[in-house]
C-alpha cells in the first residue's frame, strides 16, 4: 500500500511583512477555561477563568501562530499562582517566539468567612485578576487585582443628624504590584488584599448574618464613618507598609443610598519611583 502523499501547506503568517509596523500586542482574549489558584495554606482553589493571552510581533513578521496560546494555556496543569505566573509567561513567549507578551486570568474567588457574633461560617466571592508581562521597558511584571464589597458609613451624615446615618455597598479595587526583590512579596494574596481592605472600610459584608451579627455590624459601621476618599487613603497607607507590593492602585465606588449616583476615589503610586510616603 503505498504511503500518503504529503501535502505542503504555506505557513502564510511566517513570511515577511514589509510594512515595518511592529505591534504591541496580538493574540486571543475572552477564552474561558478552567483552572486552580493556589491558597496560602497549600490548598488549591478550583474556579474557572476568562483569560487573555498576547505576544509582541516584530515589525517583519506577518503574523503569530494564534493556535499556540490555547496549546499553552491548556498543557499548564498546576495551580496557578503568584510565582507560577513567571513560568506561564515563559512557556508562552517560548512556544510563540517572542521577546515580549502578556497573560491575564480573571475569575471568581470564594473566601470563607466567620460571622463576627455567631460564628457562622459562609462564604464571600471576590471578583480577581491575575496578570503577567515582560516588556522591553519594564521588564517582568506580575499584579494582583481584587474587588472587595465593603459598607462605608457617611461622617457627615452621621454627625448632622439626630440620629442615624446613610451608608452605601462600597466596591473597593486593589491592584497590586507584587515586589520580585524581596521574600516578602510571597505574603501579598487575594485574602492579604482583601483583608486590608476589609479592615479599613466602615464595616465588612459576610454571606450569611444571624440577628446578633446584624446588630454587631449595624453599630460597627456606625462608630467607624469613612468618606470615600478616608477610604482610599487608608488603604493606601496600608499598601505602603507592605514590603511585598511595588506599586499599586487603590479605588473606591460608594454606590449611595441617597442620590442617584456613585461616590468615587483613587489612588495610584509607583514605590520602586515615588519613594516612601513622608
Amino acid at each position: 500500500m503505498n504511503a500518503p502523499e504529503k501535502v505542503f501547506l504555506p505557513d502564510i503568517q511566517a513570511t515577511p511583512d514589509g510594512r515595518s509596523m511592529p505591534i504591541e500586542r496580538v493574540g486571543i482574549r475572552s477564552v474561558r477555561h478552567p483552572i486552580l489558584v493556589a491558597r496560602p495554606d497549600g490548598t488549591s482553589h478550583p474556579t474557572v477563568a476568562t483569560v487573555d493571552m498576547y505576544v509582541g510581533l516584530p515589525h517583519d513578521v506577518k503574523g503569530t501562530h494564534m493556535s499556540r496560546f490555547l496549546e499553552v494555556l491548556q498543557s499548564r496543569h498546576a495551580a496557578v499562582s503568584l510565582a507560577g505566573m513567571r513560568e506561564l509567561m515563559a512557556h508562552m513567549l517560548e512556544r510563540l517566539e517572542a521577546a515580549s507578551g502578556c497573560v491575564e486570568l480573571r475569575f471568581p474567588y470564594f473566601i470563607a468567612k466567620r460571622a463576627p457574633v455567631s460564628g457562622v461560617v459562609s462564604l464571600m466571592d471576590y471578583e480577581v485578576a491575575l496578570r503577567a508581562e515582560l516588556t522591553g521597558e519594564r521588564g517582568y511584571e506580575v499584579t494582583l487585582r481584587v474587588a472587595v464589597p465593603v459598607t462605608s458609613l457617611c461622617p457627615c451624615s452621621k454627625e448632622i443628624s439626630e440620629y442615624g446615618a446613610h451608608n452605601q455597598r462600597s466596591h473597593v479595587t486593589i491592584e497590586a504590584t507584587i515586589a520580585t526583590t524581596t521574600g516578602a512579596a510571597g505574603a501579598v494574596s487575594v485574602e492579604s488584599l482583601a483583608a486590608i481592605a476589609e479592615r479599613e472600610a466602615s464595616c465588612e459584608l459576610y454571606g450569611l448574618l444571624k440577628r446578633p451579627d446584624e446588630k454587631h455590624v449595624t453599630e460597627r459601621a456606625y462608630d467607624n464613618p469613612k468618606f470615600v476618599e478616608d477610604l482610599v487613603r487608608d488603604i493606601a497607607l496600608a499598601l505602603e507598609r507592605d514590603p511585598g507590593v511595588a506599586a499599586y492602585s487603590v479605588e473606591s465606588e460608594n454606590f449611595e443610598s441617597i442620590h442617584n449616583h456613585s461616590a468615587y476615589a483613587r489612588i495610584r503610586r509607583d514605590k520602586r519611583t515615588e519613594g516612601a510616603l513622608r
